[in-house]
């Protein structure tokens, strides 16, 4: 296929075809249309980047736009009716149909997609050639609105020249079986986690307040990840320590004072050990019996694969799985190393190893000993495992310490000692072992001598240490100058390293090279594991009562078989030798009969939990009253944040960051519940007052929307947390509803921006959605909202009482009325944080607090009521 750009640009009208090209992620996007434009492109910025120019392909000329899509286009959940805990049984879920939704939907990736395709002939996707590549490519299609005849895949593992050009060279199509293997995956977690989550955290957070975790999840990969390490807990813990005994000649010999090693290495009989010592001082020396020579061979390492890679960041430099990833996926982005997820450690016959070791010949740190390796011909690599996904992991161009800073230098400089390593000779040394015997027993010592450093030259860590032995020859006689008999006492294992913890998860075929960072983060993120000291994993409390408690219900739950036997019907699919239907149901099938004995067996979890866990009656402190019974309700601090009314036996959930106060003994007008204040954290941080029914249990009819809006924000939490505010409450009339409080629209979401009642003196209003803050006047003794409203805009007019002494009012006055947005003075004090810009918003356009349509809510029995600030925005 021949491929060749012109240096000028043509217009689009000269163009018979087009091509479309789309990238995982917009760096990704840069460096491909940078190499096949030789940097002369046309960019635009739209969701992500646009790279328009033109070249000549197949013999023709055509103009190449190369755009990219920022991970996976959807993402799996149910519909809308299962969304809500209380009103679906778990139990369905194993049988409900399954929705495609936006990942995001703010990047509005799918629209860019369609319409930059409009017009293209052909489509060529670059994405990560692994299965969830696959998937996005399909994902692509369905958005773009292309044929398969006319899509066309990438494949590539570097984003060097000379890779790129390759891949162009060498078009395929997508690979619909590997789509569907992840398609398998996703839905078969999503319905098993999901049901299996929503139900033991439904009913363990309803009984016990100190279990420290939002969400009691469950995962068919993360639970067996889990499982490992409590059964490494359950092992130091039942562990009995033996006491054992040990023989230990000295001698002293040419110099060197030596300790040999004894045969029988220790015995747990210390009356039999004081026998073999009492024999061995009798006779009083030790006649060398076998004197041999070895040459041994260090073999130098073979390719590195992500599991590798994953475990040596782990265990050497510091790095958590997930983080490390991450430091990868950069270096591979911009162009230093190839493709950082692939399961083989064996080069391709044609992988051009002269060349990668020639970029590396001028680095100041290694580039010598390249060199060296270049004049006297470097090694090929020992024989890997080839999977048939990518080559291993390889630098690809130079770099310094200054250039990528300390974390990312340090994974740098391991991949490329790593692959230097692996064209590097072996390490060779020479092993000496002498045998003696003394009163019937046999004990010996060993000596090396490295004779040629190799590989360890450049991967120092690995390099065998000289120890070096004085010569004995047979049948000498030496007196033993110390006979020691040393007691010892067996320990426990320590607990699992996250580099174990790989290892083993590799093993059991529990997740692949992306997802293993995932689960272990996971576990970590829900409370369940902590890494401590050397990066250790130490179960906690909650941990370790969940499985224990699996082991109590269905073993199955926690251990590897199942999840490894999933695994292997989803490769089946991938290679298409199984139907992704098929697979799907029967593993479906199985986990509902599970869910379905477990949720019979609950109560034998729920002892194990009974016994470590406080009772919802135990926990918290007294803070508000209850608007039902009137009693005080507890405040429990432990995640997730919430009320808890013994005398109801109901629990109502709070936001799940910031302190929570009483708010002025203030009561809801609905529901007679006191009013609370969630203040968030830092100098920034808003606060507003909330009813814990309202927040629990909105009672607007249309509010869950707005709900929705807040939850599905940036934190991205699901579980329980999200809920209707004082700021989003249509209520005509209460002080502290939005209708009272807000005063005009955000400039940059489509909420409203609402005065922060516990601002003072530094006055404020916050954005009842998003983070956007704007600033009043600073210092003034009172500023508070009134009915009134601004003819100009329809905003609410504020009343500033202004200190006397700073007061800015030419009269000395201090009382002041006006609108923030019209009024010149309130104006000239505002100050907007966390957003674009705050203009005076006058008779040019736009919609103030009365403009835009108007929504409608229906209370409880209050019938409809309008609400007139929902919508406000466009400043």
């Amino acid at each position: 296929m021949h491929v060749g750009f012109n240096c000028e640009f043509l217009t689009f009208a000269t163009f018979l075809c087009l091509w479309f090209q789309v990238a995982e992620k917009p760096s990704i996007a840069v460096s491909i249309a940078s190499v096949l434009s030789r940097g002369k492109m046309f960019t635009r910025r739209v969701s992500t980047e646009v790279h328009e120019f033109d070249g000549v392909f197949f013999g023709s000329p055509v103009q190449f736009k190369v755009t990219s899509v920022i991970g996976h286009v959807f993402s799996v959940d149910f519909p809308p009716k299962y969304q809500d805990w209380a009103a679906t049984d778990p139990l369905d879920l194993f049988e409900a149909q399954i929705v495609k939704n936006e990942s995001n939907p703010k990047a509005h990736i799918c629209r860019h997609l369609n319409q930059e395709a409009r017009g293209c002939r052909y489509l060529v996707l670059w994405l990560d050639c692994d299965r969830e590549g696959e998937n996005i490519c399909f994902e692509v299609i369905q958005s773009t609105g292309f044929n398969i005849k006319d899509t066309y895949r990438a494949r590539f593992s570097a984003v060097t020249e000379k890779d790129v050009m390759k891949a162009l060279d060498n078009l395929s199509t997508p690979n619909r079986d590997e789509a569907l293997a992840v398609d398998a995956r996703q839905e078969i977690d999503l319905k098993v986690g999901v049901a299996f989550t929503r139900y033991q955290t439904s009913y363990f957070q309803g009984k016990y307040g100190n279990l420290d975790s939002r969400v009691i999840s469950y995962g068919p990969c993360q639970t067996p990840t889990l499982g490992f390490c409590v059964q490494r807990y359950l092992q130091i813990n039942t562990f009995k320590p033996e006491k054992f005994w040990s023989l230990h000649p000295y001698i002293l010999f040419q110099g060197y004072e030596i300790q040999l090693e004894w045969q029988r290495s220790r015995l747990f009989d210390k009356t039999v050990a004081m026998m073999f010592q009492k024999l061995v001082a009798e006779d009083g020396f030790l006649e060398v019996t076998e004197i041999s020579e070895k040459q041994e061979t260090k073999g130098r390492p073979v390719g590195l694969n992500t599991v590798n890679l994953l475990k040596v960041a782990s265990s050497a430099l510091g790095f958590g799985p997930h983080m490390a990833m991450q430091i990868a996926e950069r270096l591979y982005t911009q162009g230093y190393i190839s493709y950082p997820r692939t399961e083989s450690t064996a080069y391709p016959p044609s992988f051009d190893f002269r060349g990668t070791l020639s970029a590396q010949a001028n680095n100041p740190t290694w580039g010598s000993y390249v060199q060296g390796l270049l004049a006297n011909s470097y090694h090929k690599p020992r024989s890997g495992t080839d999977v048939g996904d990518h080559p291993p992991i390889t630098p690809m161009k130079s770099v310094t310490e200054d250039t990528l800073g300390s974390d990312a230098w340090k994974l740098y400089q391991y991949i490329c000692q790593h692959f230097i390593g692996t064209v590097s000779p072996d390490c060779k040394y020479l092993r000496r072992k002498v045998e003696f015997s003394i009163g019937g027993e046999s004990f010996h010592c060993t000596g090396h001598q490295v004779t040629a450093k190799g590989f360890t030259a450049i991967m120092p860590w690995l390099a065998v240490n000289d120890k070096n032995i004085p010569s004995f020859t047979k049948g000498q006689k030496i007196e033993v100058s110390k006979l020691d008999l040393y007691e010892g006492t067996t320990s426990p294992p320590d607990y699992l390293t996250e580099s174990e913890l790989i290892s083993l998860m590799e093993k059991h075929g529990i997740g692949t090279d992306a997802s293993i960072p995932v689960h272990i983060n996971n576990i970590c993120e829900r409370n369940y594991v902590q890494v401590q000291a050397s990066r250790r994993l130490v179960p906690t409390t909650l941990g370790i009562t969940l499985v224990r408690g699996y082991q109590s219900i269905d073993p199955d739950l926690c251990l590897p078989d199942i999840r490894s036997f999933i695994e292997q019907q989803i490769t089946l699919i991938a290679k298409g030798q199984a139907d992704h239907h098929c697979v799907v149901q029967h593993v479906i099938q199985q986990f509902k009969q599970k869910f379905s004995y477990f949720v019979k067996k609950i109560e034998d979890m729920d002892a194990l939990f009974e016994a470590q866990f406080s009772a919802l009656t135990d926990s918290g402190r007294a803070m508000s009253k209850c608007g039902k019974c009137l009693r005080y309700m507890k405040y429990i601090s432990a995640q997730p944040t919430r009320l808890y009314c013994g005398t109801c036996e109901e629990v109502y959930y709070l936001p799940p960051m910031g302190t929570i106060k009483l708010y002025k003994e203030l009561s809801c007008p609905l529901d007679n519940f006191e009013l609370l204040v969630c203040s968030m954290p830092g100098p920034e941080g808003k606060a507003f007052p909330l009813c814990p029914y309202c927040y629990s249990n909105p009672p607007f009819e249309g509010i869950e929307s707005l709900i929705n809006t807040v939850k599905n924000g940036p934190s991205g939490k699901i579980g329980k947390g999200a809920g209707m505010p004082c700021t989003l409450c249509p209520h005509p009339t209460c002080p502290n509803s939005l209708v009272s409080q807000g005063v005009c629209a955000c400039p940059e979401c489509s909420g409203t921006l609402v005065l922060d009642p516990l601002s003072a003196p530094k006055w404020r209003l916050c954005c009842n959605k998003c983070n956007c803050l704007v600033f009043l006047a600073q210092g003034a003794h009172r500023i508070s909202t009134t009915k009134e409203r601004c003819a100009e805009c329809d905003s609410s007019i504020v009343e500033v009482d202004f200190n006397k002494k700073t007061t800015p009012l030419e009269d000395g006055s201090t009382l002041h009325r006006g609108c923030i947005l019209c009024d010149e003075l309130l104006h000239s004090l505002v100050e907007m944080k966390h957003g674009r810009g705050f203009r005076r918003m006058g008779s040019r356009g736009g919609r103030g607090r009365g403009g835009g349509r108007r929504g409608g809510y229906r209370g409880r029995g209050r019938g409809k009521m309008v609400d007139p600030k929902m919508s406000f925005r466009d400043f």
